[in-house]
Formats: structure tokens, C-alpha cells, sequence
């Protein structure tokens, strides 16, 4: 959950909130979203199966099915969302504007081609990966602090209707959308309350710490955009490190569930072919639209308006 897409849900709140107000509805969709994945955590290691397997007892095989499709379909949108905002950022530092497409198809590859390894090469990736981002947030999060607020520009931007509730689908909706694969996190941990626990904290600490760390970097910007946010606070290579790892290593997520949605539903289909057809496609994607960002919020909202319901039946068939 240390990842760019954590940072634009904070920005995505920036324009329509006051910093308290803002901060309340992360503390507690981001809360609540956590406490609803974490609650099915628990099935991971109590039936050892990946998410779109363990779905079936609930919602039968075609509504498995239409889970797996629903995880495959949505993975190509966070593919292209990662590498658009990654490559916003990496732009500011390495060839301007005009290189946006170059560094989505850079980054789609990389994102790629280490899961087509298989998972120990992810494994070695991770080791190294994941301690520089916690670092690299560490720098992130003492420029923001040092940063002022560009307040004049904030009080131009238009409000919303009904911000309350749209602030708070977008914060829930982010959360929630672990929850398609809420046995994968766990499925390997001996013990049901130490899993739930694990992923419960994984997801809310993180969230706890990006989430406003995005929020104030967009104030400090007047912007949700990733590179303009990153040039506001000061920071070139820094925020460029964060956005291009974040981005790496959660598509080694995406592709990971893809292929293992895609193999529920055809189990004939080799695993190259399946990687690297869901990586090109996630990264043409982000190359054929650019408004992956604009409508990042509208996004958020959709997940969660589907994704509840389903964590709802899951939870009310194992868990009551």
C-alpha cells in the first residue's frame, strides 16, 4: 500500500476539504475498509486457495466467475493508472512532457517482464524495492512538512455537490479495492488471527501515512497532478524514485492476480501468454487515454459501489 495510487487518493480530496476534515474521512473509510478486508483475511489460511477460488463457496462458480472477470478486467485499469502517474513524475525529471509514452512503455515492461520470471525473481525484486520505498517516503513526507500550502490557488477550485459522501466513497472505494483478493495476502499464514491482524494494519498504517502525505503534497501544489505535486514540494529524483517503484512492484500485484483470475476462467491458457498479454494491454491502455488521472476519483467511487456488496455476501456467508 506504499504506492502512488495511495498518495492521489489524498490528493483527490485536497480541493473540496479543509486539512481536518479531510483527514477524519481518511481516518475512517480508511478504517472501516480495512476492518472489511481484513474480516475475510481470516479464509486465507482456513481454506489455503487463492481469492477467486475461495469466492466460489459463496457465490457459486458462475458468480465466482464474474468475480475473476471483474479482477482481471479492473487490474488493465490500475496498470494504466500506475504507469501514468509514474511516468507524470518521471517525466519531470527525464524528458519533459514528450516523454510520458516512452516511460509508460518503459515502465509497463519492466512491470512485466520480472513476473514472467516467475516468483522468486518478484521475491528479489521485493527485497530491495520495499525498503527503499519506505525510505523514499520518509524524504517525501519531511518535504511536504516543509512546504507551504498555496492557499491563494486552493480557494479558486470549485466546490462539489454533496462533498461528504464523495470524499468518503473515494477513501472506502480505495480500501475495498483489496478486497477481490482477500485470501492471496494470507493463504500461506498459519494462524487466522494473525492474518487478519497482518493485513488489517498493512492496510490501514499505510493509508494512515500516504494518504494525508498525498492530501498535503496537493495543497502544497494546488494540484493533483503527480509531477506537478513532486516539483511543488521540492523533490526531483525523490519523489520520481517513490513513483517509479510504487508503480513496479504493485504491477507485479496486478499481473500476478490477473493471471491467476485469468487461469480460473481458462486454465488451458499458458502462464507467458497469460503475464505478458496483461501486461501489454494494462500499458496500451495507459498509452491510449490520458485521463486516467482526471477521472481517478469517479474511478474509486465505481470499485466501491461494486466491491461492497461483494465483501458483503463474503463476509455474510463465512463469517455469520
Amino acid at each position: 500500500n506504499i504506492v502512488a495510487t495511495t498518495l492521489q487518493v489524498g490528493a483527490a480530496l485536497a480541493a473540496d476539504f479543509t486539512p481536518v476534515a479531510a483527514v477524519v474521512l481518511i481516518a475512517t473509510g480508511a478504517t472501516l475498509g480495512s476492518m472489511l478486508v481484513a474480516s475475510l483475511a481470516v479464509l486465507g489460511p482456513r481454506l489455503g486457495v487463492p481469492s477467486v477460488i475461495a469466492a466460489r463457496g459463496a457465490l457459486g462458480i458462475r458468480g465466482a466467475a464474474l468475480v475473476a472477470a471483474l479482477l482481471y478486467v479492473t487490474n488493465f485499469a490500475w496498470i494504466a493508472v500506475n504507469n501514468v502517474i509514474a511516468a507524470s513524475v518521471a517525466s519531470t525529471i527525464v524528458g519533459g512532457p514528450a516523454s510520458v509514452p516512452v516511460w509508460i512503455i518503459g515502465l509497463g515492461l519492466v512491470s512485466t517482464l520480472v513476473p514472467a520470471f516467475g516468483p522468486k525473481a518478484v521475491g528479489h525484486a521485493d527485497r530491495v524495492a520495499v525498503p527503499l520505498l519506505v525510505a523514499v517516503g520518509g524524504v517525501i513526507t519531511w518535504a511536504v512538512v516543509q512546504a507551504p500550502p498555496n492557499l491563494a490557488a486552493l480557494a479558486e477550485q470549485a466546490q462539489p455537490s454533496n462533498p461528504w459522501l464523495r470524499g468518503f466513497d473515494i477513501v472506502v472505494g480505495y480500501q475495498v479495492s483489496w478486497i477481490l483478493m482477500f485470501a492471496d495476502y494470507s493463504r500461506y499464514t498459519p494462524s487466522e488471527r494473525k492474518a487478519a491482524m497482518a493485513v488489517f494494519l498493512g492496510l490501514l498504517v499505510t493509508s494512515l501515512w500516504m494518504m494525508p502525505l498525498g492530501l498535503s503534497a496537493a495543497r502544497v501544489a494546488a494540484s493533483s497532478d503527480p509531477g506537478t505535486m513532486m516539483s511543488a514540494i521540492g523533490l526531483g529524483w525523490a519523489g520520481a524514485a517513490l513513483m517509479v517503484l510504487a508503480t513496479i512492484t504493485t504491477n507485479f500485484v496486478n499481473v500476478y492476480m490477473s493471471g491467476l483470475a485469468w487461469k480460473s476462467l481458462a486454465p488451458r491458457v499458458g502462464d507467458q501468454r497469460s503475464i505478458w498479454t496483461i501486461g501489454l494491454v494494462g500499458t496500451a491502455l495507459g498509452l491510449l487515454s490520458g485521463g486516467w488521472l482526471d477521472r481517478y476519483a469517479e474511478f474509486m467511487m465505481v470499485l466501491g459501489g461494486v466491491l461492497v456488496p461483494v465483501g458483503g455476501v463474503l463476509v455474510a456467508h463465512y463469517r455469520f
